[in-house]
């Protein structure tokens, strides 16, 4: 797990070097403007000590899923972003075949971004020949792209074996240290709150956590399939059916860690919040749909998280992006950083769940940049992108 990491580089080596450095700037855009720069400002720390030091800092990074070149994909329109966000000028470079002269231009402490990555076939094929077109544009390698960790890409594996050292930047480091070491070994009670739509998505997970931790509170949709797995209607509440048998066999293996939801907040659809009202799990109407954990399961949830020493939680508890059904999602961060006063860690495990923290980010122990690397991590599984880097 321990990888060596960009502090481990002697300081006075890094001066006039290319820092070839994999960055997560794959950005929602709205307009194209950024609509939120979180992951921009995640890779700041990295990118300003390198630039400190008087390396020539080469970022590359993708953004969506292009299939070959597209405008609506190009890094060109986040160019201004970054150079507001870093207060720097930085250099375009719109193909790596031809981008070696440019990066050997640039001053000691400058700053180039290459196009996104995925617009060569080369990236997701993790193929060798494009991974040396990348290499050629740096004299070390750093990976601070944990959003990316959990793909075998050319920018993000086969790079790493060929450019060295290649090493762990500050958000990478940051990342495998709480999620891989505080939840290796958590301070006592340990507990995991899940939700999110699927539980099919998040079965490795519970498997994995289940041996680690003290309780697993379970919200969300995901809930919905449990409560069929009890025998209880659920309405016309989003659910799994082909789940059920699964639910059941985790609810005999968890027994007690395992908690659910004592009611939920329900209404006949999403644009008729104001019929909306409270039922306990076991009454759910017919006509109805979940759409939210109601008040004696968010204060339940409260109980367990503020005794925790230890809490991870990924995945929303209700549809947190349509007010008011966000409330029960919001009582989790609420006491998550409740748990962070009196000691815990608190981790907050990247996608949705990162969303609906969008603020509190300074009152919680960690929130993930990265939601299927977060999730992969803790199942156990080896991230390619970490696995290449080299051992501290």
């Amino acid at each position: 797990m321990s990888k060596r990491s960009l502090r481990d580089l002697p300081p006075a080596a890094l001066d006039g070097q290319r820092a070839l450095v994999r960055v997560d700037f794959n950005v929602p855009l709205k307009d194209g403007a950024v609509s939120d720069e979180t992951r921009i400002r995640a890779a700041v720390p990295t990118i300003r000590y390198l630039r400190e030091k008087g390396a020539r800092v080469v970022l590359l990074s993708h953004l969506g899923r292009p299939k070959g070149p597209d405008p609506k994909a190009s890094l060109k329109q986040i160019l201004r972003d970054v150079e507001r966000i870093l207060g720097t000028p930085v250099e375009f470079i719109p193909d790596p075949a031809t981008g070696v002269a440019a990066t050997r231009r640039l001053p000691r402490g400058g700053v180039a971004l290459v196009e996104n990555t995925r617009f060569w076939p080369g990236e997701e094929k993790n193929d060798p020949a494009f991974a040396q077109l990348l290499a050629a544009l740096g004299d070390f390698y750093v990976d601070d792209a944990f959003g990316a960790a959990h793909r075998a890409h050319a920018s993000t594996e086969a790079v790493a074996r060929l450019l060295k050292p290649a090493v762990a930047g500050f958000l990478m480091e940051k990342e495998l240290r709480y999620l891989g070491e505080a939840l290796d070994h958590p301070g006592r009670p340990f507990v995991a709150v899940l939700g999110g739509a699927k539980i099919s998505g998040k079965i490795d997970v519970i498997q994995a956590l289940l041996p680690k931790v003290d309780e697993i509170l379970v919200g969300g949709a995901m809930a919905n399939t449990f409560f069929l797995a009890l025998g209880f209607q659920v309405g016309g509440s989003l659910v799994e059916r082909d789940k059920e048998d699964l639910a059941k066999e985790l609810i005999a293996q968890a027994g007690a860690k395992l908690v659910l939801p004592r009611g939920a907040v329900v209404a006949p659809s999403l644009s008729r919040a104001a019929e909306r009202r409270e039922v306990p799990s076991d009454r759910i109407p017919g006509d109805c749909a979940v759409f939210d954990i109601d008040q004696a399961t968010r204060l339940d949830f409260r109980s367990h998280i503020v005794k925790a020493k230890t809490v991870f939680w990924n995945g929303p508890m209700g549809v947190f992006e349509t007010p008011p059904f966000d409330a029960g999602t919001r009582a989790i961060g609420e006491a998550m950083i409740e748990a962070g006063k009196r000691g815990a860690t608190t981790v907050v495990g990247g996608g949705d769940s990162a969303a609906a923290v969008a603020g509190l980010e300074d009152k919680l122990t960690h929130v993930s940049t990265g939601g299927g690397a977060a999730l992969e991590l803790l199942e156990g599984k080896p991230l390619p992108g970490v696995a290449a880097l080299e051992d501290a």
